[in-house]
């Protein structure tokens, strides 16, 4: 009798500190993110191993977890973490700590700019990202010239705000003009994958587009690893007080894996981290010797690579198969050749990865599904989740073949209303129906991811689904929204930073939905994104981030 109540009671003490264990938390919506399933007000999970228990009313939870530790919201909305499937976390870490020229409206305004950070970074190159011709009055590409007034002795390299152009004042020429080995700047050449901007003369006149850029970039020193561990730890910060709890960081190398490995290890990181290996290089060589790489903490893997197709938009470089309908014989770069292409894509499925491609123009769209079929033939319906990453501009023919590949169209919202006061100019009439042509993709049955492309754009998936539901920019314009036949839902645009972002990154076992099982990873809203009106979506204010059940973010109240 005496060894049955004391197992009696053993159990009971079992129990009540396995309650112990629960998390509850409450709130006056939870969305699970299940197609058509009900909000939730209460969700509860292990404290230990971070993982959802249960999802249903409060008071159902509340008695099935009587000693559970409760956190009620309120009026809150909890809604499933918030996964960027297309931004660069070290990028955005470099931009955080040089010039911010994002939405300077003239030369001028980046002249001063430039001239209040030197004052506090008196030092080295001077270093700036974010300018955006299209944004100023005059709309050619800048030169050398217009930097050199304010700084004639100091090296200057500007990035353009997509990445794919830079702009250098002539004391940085004649640093580059010192490299060993440099080869000539002026003349009629051209480096592979990329184009010198020259003048009448055929002399560089200080912008370098796609593969040129790396001229410059050999002659800046490269950072220290203090510097880099500074720009991982800013750029993991801005991203969870956004709300994020996941990102596919695209083209992340041998030695930025490393650092994350040890940010992983000593448990800095706040949030996971989906790591594409930069190309047909070193990472991607590990891959295939090692196998995919995940980390046991559950929050840093690499079992894919990102590839590149062709330049950008904005800088004229993104593949086309016509002419640029504003430059004349003038139809972008690749910036890897068609053969190259297929044998890193061959050399990825060869060793069991995923393939994620870059490729913004007509062309360069083409030539990726080319040969996508070409490599996976027969082996197109498998569950390969081979993506192109921005889908920018399709030729209409081809949007149906993302589906019927079984490859996934990864797209950015904010780039559409960034773009489309000069988009159209680029490719016309006709071309722009298959621009950010994010229903036409969803309607072909292609799957959907959503990103942002940071620090292309802002690191904010709330400018994301505002851009997603009414394809204005923040100040409603258009009136009805740019091409508004291509709008998504509110549920869509969710969806597609939560459980499809998740999905294409063979994460969706995981994270990416709330329901027992799956990590509880979500965020804290302080209101509903799925009933309040389209305009208010960017204006969501982001109370609290969670990962693994832990709040990695909360707001000052």
């Amino acid at each position: 009798m005496r060894v049955r109540v004391l197992a009696v009671l053993l159990s009971c003490l079992c129990a009540a500190q396995a309650q112990a264990d629960v998390r509850l938390l409450t709130a006056a919506t939870i969305h699970t993110g299940e197609t058509d399933a009900p909000a939730a007000t209460a969700l509860a999970w292990d404290d230990a191993s971070g993982r959802v228990l249960a999802v249903g009313e409060r008071d159902a939870l509340r008695g099935r977890y009587p000693l559970a530790t409760v956190t009620d919201l309120g009026d809150a909305t909890v809604v499933p973490g918030l996964i960027d499937a297309h931004a660069h976390l070290m990028f955005l870490g470099a931009t955080l700590m040089q010039a911010d020229l994002s939405g300077a409206t003239s030369k001028a305004e980046i002249i001063a700019r430039l001239q209040r950070f030197a004052a506090d970074n008196p030092d080295g190159w001077l270093l700036g990202n974010g300018w955006d011709q299209n944004q100023w009055a005059q709309t050619d590409f800048p030169t050398a010239a217009d930097l050199d007034a304010a700084f004639p002795a100091r090296p200057v390299w500007l990035g353009r705000i997509d990445g794919h152009a830079g702009w250098a004042n002539s004391a940085a020429l004649r640093a580059l003009a010192q490299q060993p080995g440099q080869r000539a700047l002026a003349g009629r050449w051209q480096p592979a994958g990329g184009r010198i901007v020259r003048d009448a003369r055929h002399q560089p006149s200080g912008v370098f587009i796609d593969g040129a850029m790396e001229l410059v970039r050999t002659a800046i020193p490269a950072p220290g690893e203090a510097a880099r561990e500074q720009m991982l730890a800013r750029a993991l910060r801005k991203a969870v007080s956004q709300g994020l709890t996941g990102v596919h960081d695209m083209g992340v190398s041998r030695e930025d894996l490393a650092l994350m490995r040890r940010f992983a290890d000593a448990g800095r990181l706040p949030l996971r981290i989906d790591a594409y290996a930069d190309g047909n290089a070193e990472a991607l060589a590990d891959l295939c010797a090692h196998g995919v790489y995940r980390h046991p903490g559950g929050r840093l893997e690499m079992q894919s690579v990102k590839l590149f197709m062709d330049g950008a938009l904005g800088s004229r470089g993104a593949a086309l198969l016509a002419d640029y309908s504003d430059d004349p014989h003038n139809r972008g770069l690749l910036v890897t050749s068609p053969d190259a292409f297929d044998v890193a894509v061959r050399k990825a499925d060869g060793c069991g990865l995923q393939v994620a491609t870059h490729g913004i123009g007509d062309r360069g769209n083409r030539i990726a599904l080319d040969t996508y079929a070409r490599v996976l033939g027969d082996g197109k319906s498998r569950d390969h989740r081979w993506r192109i990453e921005h889908a920018q501009v399709v030729a209409l023919a081809d949007i149906p073949r993302f589906a019927a590949l079984g490859v996934i169209a990864s797209m950015q919202p904010t780039h559409a209303t960034s773009d489309m006061g000069w988009a159209q100019d680029r490719v016309g009439p006709e071309r722009i129906q298959g621009a950010y042509a994010w229903r036409r993709m969803l309607a072909s049955g292609a799957h959907l991811a959503l990103g942002s492309d940071f620090p292309v754009e802002q690191v904010d998936p709330r400018l994301g689904l505002y851009a997603a539901v009414t394809r204005q920019d923040r100040a409603g314009q258009p009136p009805g929204g740019w091409l508004p036949d291509q709008r998504l839902s509110a549920a869509e645009a969710l969806r597609g930073f939560t459980a499809d972002a998740a999905w294409a990154g063979h994460d969706d076992a995981e994270v990416g939905r709330l329901q027992p099982g799956l990590r509880a990873d979500f965020v804290v809203l302080d209101r509903d994104p799925l009933a309040v009106p389209a305009a208010q979506l960017a204006e969501l204010q982001v109370r609290s981030t969670w990962v693994d059940g832990r709040p990695v973010y909360e707001a000052a109240r």
